[in-house]
């Protein structure tokens, strides 16, 4: 096993690689790691997870507003059930809260009926519509106006940081090559395929483009243009611990044209996100936050949970998410060609990632890759990131077995100098301070790394030698 980040390529054929290293792509390369083959996964950025799936909603979903009948509707309601258990045995935590698809006015009231018989075409039947009087009882902090809601029971938030992570070490322990900072810029199609990146030439038989935003530039190095990716830009506001005790359910909006909408969600991690925008743009950089953005996010937000305003902001930020404008994901094979092409994946790619690795394998199986000789990977077991859950500064054996597990570096989000060494050394290790926050939360509270920012630094750099 091996991770790499800078230096020329290994030499030789794989015979499979992953391009991109987000939640997708990595979850590719752990079920490709189960047969006994050379696999690479390779990421432009210094970070697994580092795109699209570093900043999303963090929402694990029943699919239950998909398409009926679509390939979109079947991987996120499988998704759902492994990542479930995945998460159970991996220790990534997962708080089941259920969420309130609120209806404000006449027209999305109507709606419900139509979003509940969806539900159950896509195999999801816990739904139900319930009146002004119960949503009111089970949110008491909505603004005022609430006509009547669609319960879906089975929506629950995840930690998107440690599932990304999970998936990747297992790939690398089963014996994936992880070669970041490593940008593909060509691609001369032949057995093998020769890529051409920024650390060099990269030879491989099987090839899946699972790039994420630039999906589509990567499919044209193969000679295909059937999509266009457009970058859609959420931006989100984080909101302070303290208000988590406002909201108890995911509260989502009734679906519009462009998505899900602006909704008020708990966290894993104890705050509270509102968000997101949804702006198409042609910047696939464009990760900035706005004045007008945030302006429509607390106009929002003050009609749906006025409180909210009244809290302290912890953050800002923005994702980029694959619009395509078609309405299912751009999951393509090229048999002949020996490629796949992952595109598309919006929102819920999250929650599909398990069941879209396992489609992908069975897409390289009708192309010729051998799939026999499978094993389970070895458990994994991740780091709690989740408030609800144990963290080792409240664990009196744990520290008293390590005392470094005891002292505190981030206030904030209590993160300690045992947690930030474990990181430091472990299968993949992070690129920058902002890698050791996702594996850590080291600088992601109120403060925003204000008071512990040079320590965490220090640490970083002295694990790094």
């Amino acid at each position: 096993m091996s991770v790499t980040r800078g230096g020329a390529l290994p030499g030789g054929a794989y015979d499979v690689t992953v391009i991109g290293a987000g939640v997708v792509g990595s979850a590719i390369a752990r079920e490709l790691a189960r047969l006994p083959l050379r696999i690479a996964l390779v990421e432009a950025a210094d970070d697994v997870g580092d795109g699209t799936s570093k900043a999303n909603t963090a929402i694990l979903h029943t699919g239950f507003d998909a398409v009926p009948g679509s390939l979109e509707s079947r991987l996120v309601r499988e998704g759902q059930r492994r990542l479930t258990a995945y998460a159970a045995d991996s220790g990534i935590p997962v708080e089941p809260l259920g969420a309130l698809l609120v209806a404000w006015d006449e027209e999305q009231l109507a709606a419900l009926p139509g979003l509940a018989d969806k539900a159950v075409r896509n195999g999801y039947r816990s739904a139900r519509i319930i009146p002004a009087d119960e949503v009111r009882a089970r949110e008491p902090e909505l603004g005022p106006g609430v006509l009547g809601a669609l319960d879906v029971p089975g929506e629950s938030v995840v930690c998107p940081w440690t599932t990304t992570l999970a998936y990747a070490t297992q790939a690398v322990r089963a014996g994936t090559d992880l070669h970041l900072n490593c940008r593909v810029t060509s691609v001369t199609p032949g057995d093998p395929h020769l890529l051409g990146t920024s650390r060099g030439p990269l030879r491989t038989r099987h090839l899946v483009n699972a790039a994420g935003l630039y999906a589509d530039a990567v499919d044209r190095l193969l000679g295909h243009a059937d999509f266009t990716v457009t970058p859609r830009r959420g931006q989100l506001i984080v909101f302070d611990e303290l208000a988590r005790p406002l909201v108890r359910h995911i509260l989502l909006p009734v679906p519009g044209a462009l998505g899900k909408g602006v909704l008020v969600t708990p966290t894993v991690y104890g705050n509270v996100l509102l968000g997101p925008t949804a702006e198409d743009l042609d910047d696939k950089t464009a990760t900035g936050s706005t004045a007008e953005g945030l302006a429509l996010l607390r106009e929002k937000g003050r009609r749906i949970l006025p409180a909210l305003l009244d809290e302290e902001v912890t953050a800002v930020y923005a994702g980029l998410r694959a619009a395509t404008g078609g309405e299912d994901y751009a999951i393509r094979a090229r048999p002949a060609q020996r490629y796949v092409t992952v595109g598309g994946i919006r929102s819920t790619g999250l929650t599909a990632s398990m069941a879209i690795a396992a489609h992908v394998v069975e897409l390289l199986a009708d192309g010729g890759l051998p799939v026999k000789g499978a094993r389970e990977p070895q458990p994994v077991r991740m780091p709690n990131l989740g408030e609800a859950f144990p963290r080792p500064y409240r664990d009196a054996e744990l520290i008293a077995a390590d005392p470094e597990y005891g002292r505190i570096v981030c206030h904030c989000e209590r993160v300690t100098r045992g947690e930030i060494r474990d990181a430091l050394a472990s299968t993949v290790p992070p690129g920058s301070p902002d890698g050791l926050r996702r594996r850590t939360r080291a600088r992601a509270g109120r403060c925003q790394g204000f008071h512990c920012g040079a320590a965490v630094r220090a640490l970083f750099e002295a694990g790094r030698r």
